[in-house]
């Protein structure tokens, strides 16, 4: 299906708005409604936060409030419009309702309850309906979603802090700080938008992190998930500071789970046959929590296991402009090669500087 200059336009106004809601909007998409007749938007929306009304549903109130109707209007959605009751009502009827003559989507809804319901229900209303308008765009706003919707996990990003070299610390431990400011604020952008930060237990030991967002505003934090298969994750860890943390383990001992516990912290047991932590069982619980996205910020024993359990989908990998030598520590713990066969491709997506550093995301060929 083709679409005009001015298709193209308005849908990438609507992506503009839900962009908006990048750190609120999980376990729901990011979504994003124009409104126009005649060549003007007459109402706009995004959808903010779960529980509250819809993209469309907040193009169709300002609408209203601007004392217009959208009789006759054409809807831009960054997402196929919802056919099922949730928190709030069907957004394709309210559509319907409101007498739209047209509705370009970006993409199909990956959600079971809807995948092609919605547009479905508004084309037996009579109205146009089209699909695939910058879809590209809109599949990467919401990949966490789609991954959960159709892979029953989150989107795992592992994010790496490193020297030129490839080196994340030096032999005794010592990290902090190999990036500069900006690239550390950039990574707590990353944070904000996802619903889940990961580590494990050697981090926790070693640098005692918080995994907070801190840099920049955000009306929710993350989930923070600690893999400590034995649970020696310490009461007194700044990780447990304000709860909002899931301990998986993979044995248990009563007394260290009780002090965890009583410090708020929720503990998984999820074993696998060699006594640490399921990965792969640990991202469809997650999944089942409502985790689009998670952001893994771990150490070289556990992102080499990410990477070799299948767990990792992109690469977050900020380079300072610094040499460690060979004795520091590298990014991922993975066995030798002796043929290049073996290597894992990579297709690097993006590159940018950021401050002094550079950032590379990539994502496994």
């Amino acid at each position: 299906m083709s679409f005009s200059a001015a298709d193209h336009g308005f849908m990438a106004r609507a992506l503009q708005l839900a962009w908006r809601g990048l750190y609120g909007t999980s376990p729901n998409p990011r979504v994003g409604c124009v409104l126009v007749r005649d060549g003007r938007i007459i109402g706009e929306g995004w959808h903010e936060r779960a529980g509250l009304p819809h993209a469309e549903a907040a193009a169709l109130k300002a609408t209203v409030d601007a004392g217009d109707t959208a009789i006759g209007a054409t809807a831009y959605v960054t997402l196929e419009p919802c056919s099922h009751f949730g928190r709030t009502p069907p957004c394709a009827d309210a559509l319907i309702e409101a007498g739209v003559a047209r509705v370009a989507a970006a993409i199909q809804d990956p959600n079971p309850l809807v995948v092609g319901q919605g547009l479905t229900r508004i084309a037996k209303a009579g109205i146009e309906v089209a699909s695939g308008l910058l879809a590209a765009e809109a599949t990467e706003l919401n990949i966490g979603f789609i991954s959960r919707m159709t892979r029953g996990r989150p989107w795992l990003r592992l994010k790496v802090a490193a020297s030129l070299d490839g080196k994340t610390a030096l032999n005794n431990g010592v990290s902090q700080w190999i990036t500069g400011a900006e690239a550390r604020r950039d990574a707590h952008a990353w944070r904000a938008r996802s619903c889940a930060v990961l580590t494990g237990i050697g981090t926790v030991k070693d640098d005692n992190p918080r995994l907070t967002v801190r840099e920049v505003q955000t009306p929710r934090q993350p989930l923070r998930v600690v893999i400590d298969s034995r649970l020696e994750t310490s009461p007194d860890a700044a990780v447990l500071e304000g709860g909002n943390v899931l301990i998986a383990a993979a044995q248990d001992d009563p007394a260290r789970s009780a002090a965890l516990r009583a410090r708020g912290a929720e503990i998984v047991l999820l074993p696998n046959a060699r006594g640490k932590v399921d990965l792969a069982a640990l991202l469809q619980e997650l999944g089942r929590r409502g985790i689009n996205e998670v952001l893994a910020e771990a150490g070289t024993r556990l992102n080499g296991s990410l990477l070799r359990e299948g767990c990792v989908d992109e690469l977050l990998i900020y380079q300072a402009p610094m040499l460690l030598g060979d004795a520091a520590r590298g990014m991922f713990g993975l066995a030798e090669l002796t043929d290049l066969a073996g290597a894992r491709r990579l297709n690097i997506i993006e590159r940018r500087v950021v401050g002094v550093d550079c950032r590379i995301r990539a994502r496994l060929a």
